[in-house]
C-alpha cells in the first residue's frame, strides 16, 4: 500500500519514484480542508473557554491557533492531522521528517503565503503543476509532501 523508501540523502525523484508523489496534490487539498475545519473548531472552542474574548480578536486568535496546531503536529510526525488522514507527510530536502525548527519555519512561511492572495495562488499552481507538488513555502525550504513511505 505504501511506497518503500530507501534511505537517501534527498527527496525521492519524481521521475524514478513517482509513487511518492502520486495523487499528492489532491490529498493536500483534502488534508488542508480537514485542517481548516479542525483549526476553526479549536478556535471556536477556545473562544468559549475565554468567555468570548477570543472571538473579539478572531483573526489573530485563529492565526495563533493555526500556527500552534500546524507547528506542533508537523514537529511530532512531519504531518498535520489532515496529512495523516490522507497518508502524506512533509519531508525536508534530505528526505527526512521535519524537526521542530524546520516545522516552525515551514508553518510560518505557509501562513505568510496563505495570508496574501498572490503567493497563495502561486503556491496552489505550483502544487498542481510542479513535479514534486511543492508550494511556494516548500520551494523556499526545499521540502515536499510525499505519500507516507513504508518504513
Amino acid at each position: 500500500m505504501y511506497p518503500t523508501m530507501t534511505m537517501t540523502s534527498t527527496l525521492p525523484d519524481p521521475d524514478t519514484q513517482s509513487e511518492f508523489y502520486a495523487g499528492v496534490p489532491f490529498k493536500r487539498l483534502v488534508a488542508w480542508l480537514a485542517d481548516v475545519v479542525l483549526v476553526t473548531l479549536i478556535t471556536l472552542l477556545l473562544g468559549l473557554v475565554t468567555f468570548g474574548i477570543g472571538w473579539i480578536f478572531f483573526p489573530v486568535f485563529y492565526m495563533a491557533t493555526a500556527f500552534l496546531y500546524r507547528w506542533f503536529t508537523i514537529s511530532q510526525r512531519s504531518a498535520t492531522l489532515g496529512h495523516r488522514l490522507m497518508a502524506i507527510e512533509i519531508r525536508n530536502a534530505a528526505g527526512r521528517r521535519l524537526d521542530t525548527g524546520e516545522a516552525a519555519l515551514h508553518t510560518l512561511l505557509y501562513l505568510v503565503a496563505s495570508a496574501f492572495a498572490v503567493p497563495q495562488l502561486v503556491s496552489v499552481a505550483l502544487m498542481a503543476l510542479s513535479p514534486k507538488g511543492q508550494g511556494l513555502h516548500d520551494l523556499v525550504l526545499g521540502t515536499a509532501a510525499i505519500n507516507r513511505p513504508a518504513e
